[in-house]
């Protein structure tokens, strides 16, 4: 083959690479431009959602995207999170004085869909409300022959849990030419009171998992919302 035939040749074949490339790349990026479309959508965390802490407003941890078919469909949300509890109560008391302190960790839990909460609503996830109560004499000792309260007695109760809770939102009805984005936000309270003593409360989202399916209902069937 003479030198022009060969020039002229792999000038064809890199023609023919750039444009294979151009057609690779535009089918590429409009597969990731379309809608998710589907009945069905996972988000799974294996990490830490919400570090334990005394108080963080809505956040969401779990997010995706669905696009349901047709018909009269219900998107069924099933959410599920390890939640986590620590609460703390110190009492110091003498002389018979009753001393009281309480503490209260909350993890609750909402799903969105582009903005508007899914039914049923807020559902707390975990909650626990602790109160420590002690009338209690005090340390007493020999002073010039004499009983004295030294010092006072206390009693403290800690309790650290982790569990995993589940719950199951609804949204409905739906349009099928809507990208809906999905949201699980999560909330933390907490309450503390004391007197003499002490008390603390914090709560966490340790690994979560979210799964939603779009179904469709019964002919003539509807979600029934009961307040």
């Amino acid at each position: 083959m003479t030198r022009k035939l060969q020039l002229a040749w792999r000038g064809g074949l890199l023609l023919a690479l750039a444009g294979a490339l151009v057609i690779a790349t535009l089918v590429t990026n409009t597969a990731q431009a379309q809608s998710p479309s589907g009945k069905a959508t996972v988000a799974v965390s294996d990490v830490t959602l919400v570090e334990d802490t005394a108080g963080q407003d809505w956040t969401t941890v779990l997010s995706s995207q669905i696009k349901p078919p047709g018909g009269n469909r219900a998107l069924f949300i099933d959410v599920s999170l390890q939640c986590g509890l620590y609460t703390q109560t110190e009492v110091r008391s003498r002389g018979g004085n009753k001393d009281t302190s309480s503490a209260q960790g909350t993890v609750t839990v909402r799903v969105l869909l582009n903005g508007e909460e899914a039914h049923p609503g807020e559902v707390v996830f975990c909650d626990r409300y602790q109160e420590l109560s002690a009338e209690l004499q005090g340390i007493v000792d020999v002073v010039d022959g004499e009983l004295v309260i030294v010092d006072d007695e206390t009693i403290e109760l800690i309790q650290r849990t982790m569990n995993a809770n589940a719950f199951n939102f609804v949204a409905h009805p739906l349009d099928s030419a809507t990208t809906y984005d999905v949201e699980v936000q999560a909330r933390v309270d907490s309450a503390t009171s004391s007197q003499q003593g002490s008390s603390s409360a914090v709560a966490g989202i340790g690994k979560g998992s979210m799964t939603v399916d779009a179904h469709r209902l019964v002919q003539g069937d509807d979600v029934i919302v009961v307040d």
